[in-house]
């Protein structure tokens, strides 16, 4: 299989309830169907979710407010400093210099194969973004939300009359260059190789505008995802499964599709790896189990349900072969210190 870029979950955060108010509660519902996962329920977690999958939920929206550049829309609205650790470490750096050098040195912990870049053009420079997923359907709309969430960054360092000498944008040129003009207010470039904003470089220098800076170290980003963000065929279906239990549904179809494959070959591919999809959603729902156990004072009944076990009954053997004890007991021995 070829690779799969995923992107955090994060940058879902504000959407939901930005397309229910402005668009509404159907258009939100289409999109989530499309995108397979409830962008509401994952928006502020730490999961990663195939590119593929936000592409589609992003296009469907678009659709669904029949507007081709809805991408302008939520543009003015993202902010990467929202984006768990990875957002409030990058833009806890003392200059814009610093952060954008934190933002470059930690992406892998927020995405897979996109790539960040600064350079240098005379009296200017360019920091641009390359998406792994930039030829796919729906990109455009994602083209200009990361161009918004890029700006976000320097928005916090500089002031609110600041304007980027350009900005350019990877996507062909559309029939109303105004509109894009008018929203980011500054000139924009198309049929570019990276989105990137383009900015005087003595900004370089700018310190924070922020009264206060949060206290974020570069081990705080690295310890959920020491090695990254999943990028191996195996890591990426454990943490789609991981998303779905979370939401309570776990399907191989949804999975298969979001990974761009089909259901066999996943399954092929996974065998090769010493496993199967039923082996590893047990494991993840057991793992998912302890967490409500201990953490959480729902009934035995309600977490058998919210994992998506037939019964109790089910659920209970389950984790006894799992753990070799039953939930009940399991709960008990945690609550006594064990």
């Amino acid at each position: 299989m070829t690779t799969i870029p995923v992107i955090s979950s994060y940058v879902l955060k504000g959407l939901p309830a930005f397309v229910r108010q402005e668009i509404g509660e159907v258009a939100l519902q289409r999109a989530n169907r499309a995108g397979r996962f409830d962008a509401e329920m994952i928006e502020g977690k730490n999961y990663f979710i195939p590119q593929l999958a936000v592409l589609e939920f992003a296009n469907t929206i678009a659709r669904a407010a029949g507007e081709p550049n809805f991408g302008l829309l939520i543009a003015p609205s993202m902010d990467a400093s929202s984006y768990g650790n990875f957002g409030r470490y990058v833009f806890g750096a003392d200059t814009l210099g610093h952060a954008i050098a934190r933002s470059i040195a930690t992406l892998c912990y927020h995405s897979t194969f996109d790539k960040l870049s600064l350079t240098a053009l005379g009296e200017h420079m360019r920091y641009g973004w390359t998406c792994a997923s930039a030829n796919s359907e729906g990109y455009p709309t994602v083209a200009c939300a990361a161009a918004g969430e890029m700006l976000s960054l320097f928005k916090a360092y500089l002031p609110a009359s600041w304007r980027p000498v350009c900005i350019e944008l990877n996507i062909e040129t559309p029939h109303q260059i105004s509109l894009f003009e008018d929203t980011f207010q500054c000139p924009v470039h198309f049929n570019a190789s990276a989105v990137a904003i383009v900015f005087e470089r003595r900004h370089l220098m700018a310190t924070s505008t922020r009264t206060s800076q949060p206290m974020v170290t570069i081990e705080d980003v690295v310890r959920d995802w020491p090695d990254g963000a999943p990028r191996s065929l195996l890591a990426v279906t454990i943490e789609q499964i991981r998303t779905q239990v979370f939401i309570g549904s776990v399907s191989i179809d949804d999975i298969a599709w979001s990974m761009d494959t089909s259901v066999r070959t996943l399954q092929r591919e996974l065998n090769r790896a010493g496993t199967d999809f039923r082996s590893l959603t047990s494991v993840v729902r057991i793992q998912r189990a302890t967490e409500l156990l201990r953490q959480t004072g729902s009934s035995i009944t309600h977490i058998s349900a919210e994992l998506g076990y037939s019964s109790p009954a089910h659920f209970t053997r389950a984790f006894r072969k799992m753990t070799g004890v039953g939930p009940r007991e399991f709960r008990a021995s945690k609550q006594h210190g064990d």
